[in-house]
């Protein structure tokens, strides 16, 4: 990763709790490191491979402007999703408003608010085994790729699956998607959990049948043993079919709790069950990129 360097743009504008800080205004002073890659544009000179960052610095004191909020953490939320989503190619950043004459009655310096945001990269985990089970999988993927915090949503190919956990029901039509958001692990849960209901399922047999599952599989290196929240998922290394379509989109991807790749995952576990003879239904599958 390299990193393009803001350091004390200054900007005049409203933001405060008192009524006077939001009339009257003050100096803002902001610094950013922008996350990006700088080799193309290093190696052929031009400007169109890097980040402009002269149009950064123009947006950051237009957005300040124009929107009035009561605390430098809501200014610093909103203006980092803001750059992260007008400019594509930075693909993380570290922005600070520093705030030198907040009104606290005591002498200081300055006060500044400082946070870490950027694209995560997430593969998820999908089935069906009601109904239309095609059509609940692509809306689910139109949905996704509805969502402005998500982009560069890709699905693997489709496989036929029987059903696991012991309960009697119809075949799954399984798949896996690969996807990069700005949403926290909890706000995808959320997201997906709405999907989910869109399609009309209802949770009343664990493991039973369903016209729509939609599980986080991998939320780049981020690790939870919330009950509500495990990520990576707890037993994809049982799953066949969650293997089979999740190695043809990362096969070197390694799971950080246990430093296994989802090939050697999937070789383990063919080891045990034999190779996977289902059809795999390869020209089901779609890519699509978000900017």
């Amino acid at each position: 990763m390299d990193f393009i360097k803001i350091e004390e743009l200054e900007v005049y504008a409203g933001h405060g709790v008192f009524s006077e800080e939001t009339r009257k205004g003050q100096m803002f002073y902001v610094n950013a490191v922008l996350g990006t890659d700088l080799r193309g544009a290093g190696l052929k000179d031009e400007l169109t491979l890097s980040t402009h960052y002269g149009e950064v610095c123009h947006f950051i004191s237009r957005y300040l402007k124009e929107h009035t909020f009561l605390l430098i953490e809501a200014a610093a939320e909103h203006l980092a999703k803001a750059l992260l989503l007008d400019f594509p190619l930075i693909r993380e950043l570290t922005l600070e408003i520093r705030k030198p004459h907040a009104p606290i009655g005591l002498p200081l310096s300055s006060v500044s608010v400082q946070i870490k945001r950027g694209w995560k990269q997430v593969y998820l985990g999908v089935g069906s085994n009601m109904g239309d089970r095609r059509g609940y999988i692509d809306r689910a993927v139109e949905g996704l790729k509805g969502c402005p915090e998500i982009r560069n949503v890709k699905c693997s190919g489709f496989i036929t699956t029987k059903p696991y956990g012991g309960v009697e029901q119809e075949d799954f039509l399984n798949g896996a998607i690969e996807l990069e958001t700005l949403l926290t692990p909890e706000e995808l849960l959320m997201f997906l959990h709405e999907l989910e209901k869109e399609a009309g399922r209802e949770r009343k047999v664990h493991w039973g049948p369903r016209t729509l599952d939609l599980d986080i599989l991998f939320y780049q290196e981020y690790v939870s043993d919330d009950p509500r929240l495990t990520v990576p998922h707890p037993d994809m290394e049982n799953r066949m079919f969650v293997l089979v379509p999740l190695s043809q989109l990362c096969p070197y991807y390694k799971n950080p709790v246990t430093g296994q790749s989802v090939k050697q995952m999937l070789k383990e576990l063919e080891k045990l069950k034999g190779p996977w003879e289902g059809q795999e239904r390869t020209e089901n599958r779609k890519t699509a990129g978000k900017a």
